[in-house]
C-alpha cells in the first residue's frame, strides 16, 4: 500500500527566520521526517502551496479535497496547521471519498526542540493504514472522528467536543 503525504503547511512546516525573528515558511520538512521515520511502505510527498491554516480559506480547503480526489492512493496523511484543521477535516469528510485520510500538525515546528511534528507524523502515518475509509484528526496519540474534533486553544490540545 503506497502511502500519499500532502503538505500543506501550518507550524510544522515553519522555519525560524533569523533575520526578521520570526517563523516563516522556506522548504517543507516532509522529505527530512520521511526519511528520518523510516517508513517502509511506498510514500508519494504531494506539496500543495504551503499556508498558516489562519490564512486558509474555502478556495485551499478545495484544493486539498480535490488533491485527496485525485490520489490513486487509499491512505492519505494531511499535513495541516492546528487553527482550523477541524475546518478542513469538516470539507473533507461529507464528501465520502472512500479513502482514509487523517489530517496531522503540530503544535512546535518541526525543527525546534521539543516539537510534537515527528511524533504525530509517524502516528498518523501508521493510523492511515489501519484505519477504516473516513477522515481523522490524529494529534498528540488520539484520533478523532471529522465531525467529532475541536482544538481547545486554553488548554493546547485536541478533544471531541461535549455531548449536548
Amino acid at each position: 500500500m503506497t502511502l500519499h503525504i500532502i503538505a500543506t503547511g501550518g507550524t510544522f512546516d515553519k522555519h525560524y527566520d533569523e533575520i526578521a525573528g520570526q517563523l516563516a515558511f522556506a522548504d517543507s520538512h516532509l522529505p527530512q521526517a520521511i526519511r528520518r521515520a523510516r517508513i517502509t511502505s511506498p510514500v508519494r510527498l504531494e506539496t500543495l502551496p504551503l499556508l498558516d491554516s489562519l490564512d486558509m480559506q474555502d478556495g485551499d480547503r478545495q484544493r486539498i479535497l480535490d488533491a485527496c480526489r485525485a490520489a490513486p492512493e487509499q491512505a492519505i496523511v494531511i499535513i495541516h496547521g492546528t487553527d482550523t484543521m477541524p475546518e478542513t477535516a469538516r470539507t473533507l469528510g461529507p464528501a465520502a471519498l472512500g479513502k482514509t485520510i487523517v489530517l496531522t500538525g503540530a503544535m512546535v515546528p518541526y525543527e525546534v526542540a521539543g516539537s510534537d511534528a515527528m511524533f504525530n507524523f509517524g502516528f498518523a502515518a501508521g493510523v492511515a493504514q489501519v484505519l477504516p475509509a473516513g477522515v481523522y484528526v490524529a494529534m498528540n496519540g488520539q484520533v478523532f472522528a471529522w465531525e467529532r474534533v475541536q482544538k481547545n486553544r486554553s488548554a493546547g490540545v485536541f478533544e471531541a467536543p461535549a455531548a449536548g
